[in-house]
C-alpha cells in the first residue's frame, strides 16, 4: 500500500469550516520521501497480499448473504437523508486521506482512504493514540489486519465516528492498534472495501460492519454506496484543491457524463475486492496491451499496475526505458510527443488515459528521487504474469482522472469522466 511516508517536505495549510466538529486544519501535503522505489515496493507488496487472498479460506458466500440480510432489513430503519453527503479529503501526493472524528468529544485522526480493505482503525502514529470517551466501549476482542506492505494488531472498540456533522455513525467497530508497521504520516485507515474483507479480522466475529454498512443500517444514507472524486496532482491541486467522498450518492457537479456501472467480476481473487473486468489497448487502433481480464480498482495503490507480460508490451509500444534511479519507465521529449492514449474498455465503455495522464506529475519529479526535466510514466509492473485472476490494479493515478462509485447494494463499480479526464496541465 502506498502510505504517506515519513517527514513531509512541505506542508500547506488552510482552514475550512465543517460545522459542529470544529474549524479544523485542512492539510494538502506533498509527502513522498522514500521516492518512487518505495512507492513501487509498497504497491507490489500490496498486490501480493491481494493475490494471497483475504483469509486462508477466503470469504464465505453464505455468511455474507446472512450478514447482508441482517443489515438491509433492519427493523425500524428510518432514512434521514435521501441525498448523498460529501466530505472533503486531502491529496498527499500518493493517495488521499480523510479527517475523521472518533469519540464524544471527538478526537480527530488522519486516516488513509482504502477501498482495498474494510476495517477502520487508529493508533498508527505514536503521538496520536486513541482517546476513550463516554461513547467508547471496549469489546475486549483482538483485531488484526495485514496489508502486505504493513499491518496492525490491537483491541476492538465500538465508538461514535464522525465524518461530518451529517455523517455520524454510532457504535462503529474501531481497531485500536497496540502495534502497527508500515505506516507513517497517517493515524490509521478508513476501510471502505467490501464487508467480507473483515472476515476473521476480529476474534469472535464473522464479519464486522463497515462505516458504509452502518451509515446505511442506521438510516443516515438511503443507498449503500460511495462516490469518490480525486484530481490530478498539479501545482494547483497540490496546494489548494481537494477530493471528495460522497456517501449514499454521487456529486453530479463533478462528472461530465453518465456513470457507467459494471458488476463485480466473478474471477477470483479479484472478486474479493472492488474487482472488475477490463481490457487495455495502446492508441485508438493500436496493439492490445491486456486482453479482457479481471483486476481491481483501488485507492490504496498509487500507480497503475499491469501484469508483467502486459507491462512489457506497453514498454515496447511506448519505447520507454527503465530508469535505474526511480525504477519507473521514462520517455524522451520526442517519445512523449508521440505517446498515444491508453484505452481501458470496461463494460463496453472506453476510458481514455491521455498521454498527460500517463506521466508522473512533473512538479513532483524531484520528490520521488527523479530529475526535474525527465518524463516518468505511472504504469508499472504488477510483478505477476497475466492469467492469475488479478491482472491489473487501477490505482490512485488512474482515479485522479475519473469519478468512481462503489455500490455495495448492487455489487457493482461505476466510472464517469470529469473535467480532469483530459486535463493537459501536467
Amino acid at each position: 500500500m502506498s502510505f504517506a511516508p515519513h517527514h513531509p517536505r512541505f506542508i500547506f495549510l488552510f482552514f475550512i469550516f465543517i460545522g459542529s466538529i470544529n474549524a479544523l486544519p485542512f492539510i494538502a501535503t506533498v509527502n513522498l520521501s522514500g521516492g518512487a522505489r518505495a512507492i513501487i515496493a509498497r504497491d507490489r507488496a500490496r498486490a501480493q497480499k491481494f493475490f494471497a487472498g483475504v483469509q486462508p479460506h477466503g470469504p464465505n458466500a453464505h455468511k455474507l448473504a446472512k450478514f447482508r440480510s441482517r443489515v438491509t432489513h433492519h427493523r425500524g430503519r428510518q432514512v434521514t437523508s435521501s441525498l448523498g453527503d460529501t466530505i472533503h479529503v486531502t491529496d498527499t501526493g500518493v493517495t488521499y486521506t480523510a479527517s475523521v472524528g472518533v469519540g464524544s468529544p471527538a478526537t480527530e485522526y488522519t486516516l488513509l482512504i482504502d477501498t482495498g480493505s474494510s476495517n477502520t482503525w487508529v493508533g498508527a502514529a505514536s503521538d496520536k493514540k486513541y482517546v476513550p470517551t463516554e461513547t467508547s466501549r471496549d469489546t475486549e476482542m483482538r483485531v488484526s489486519v495485514s496489508y502486505g506492505s504493513g499491518s496492525f494488531s490491537g483491541t476492538e472498540y465500538t465508538d461514535r465516528v464522525t465524518l461530518s456533522p451529517s455523517l455520524v455513525v454510532e457504535s462503529q467497530s474501531i481497531g485500536v492498534a497496540d502495534t502497527a508497521q508500515g505506516f507513517s504520516g497517517v493515524d490509521g485507515i478508513l476501510g471502505i472495501g467490501p464487508v467480507d474483507l473483515t472476515e476473521g479480522t476480529v476474534d469472535g466475529s464473522e464479519l464486522v460492519p463497515t462505516i458504509t454498512d452502518n451509515l446505511f443500517q442506521q438510516g443516515t444514507i438511503s443507498t449503500e454506496s460511495i462516490g469518490i472524486f480525486y484530481q490530478p496532482s498539479t501545482i494547483a491541486s497540490s496546494l489548494f484543491s481537494d477530493g471528495e467522498l460522497t456517501f449514499g450518492g454521487i456529486d453530479e457537479s463533478k462528472i461530465t457524463g453518465d456513470v457507467n456501472y459494471v458488476p463485480i467480476t466473478g474471477t477470483s481473487p479479484a472478486n474479493k475486492y472492488w474487482g472488475i473486468d477490463q481490457s487495455i489497448t495502446y492508441g485508438s487502433n493500436g496493439p492490445s496491451i491486456l486482453a479482457s481480464t479481471a483486476g481491481i480498482v483501488d485507492t490504496g495503490t498509487t500507480l497503475v499496475l499491469i501484469a508483467t507480460d502486459a507491462f512489457q508490451k506497453y514498454q515496447e509500444a511506448t519505447g520507454a526505458t527503465l530508469d535505474q534511479t526511480t525504477s519507473l519507465l521514462t520517455l524522451t521529449n520526442s517519445q512523449f510527443d508521440n505517446l498515444q492514449s491508453l484505452f481501458f474498455n470496461i463494460g463496453g465503455v472506453q476510458y481514455e488515459l491521455t498521454p498527460n495522464a500517463q506521466i508522473w506529475p512533473r512538479i513532483l519529479n524531484t520528490e520521488i528521487g527523479g530529475t526535474q526535466d525527465k518524463i516518468y510514466l505511472i504504469v508499472s509492473d504488477l510483478g505477476n504474469p497475466s492469467g492469475q485472476g488479478l491482472d491489473f490494479i487501477n490505482g490512485f493515478t488512474f482515479l485522479q482522472r475519473f469519478y468512481s462509485v462503489y455500490d455495495v447494494s448492487n455489487s457493482r463499480v461505476g466510472l464517469a469522466t470529469t473535467h480532469s479526464t483530459n486535463a493537459e496541465t501536467n
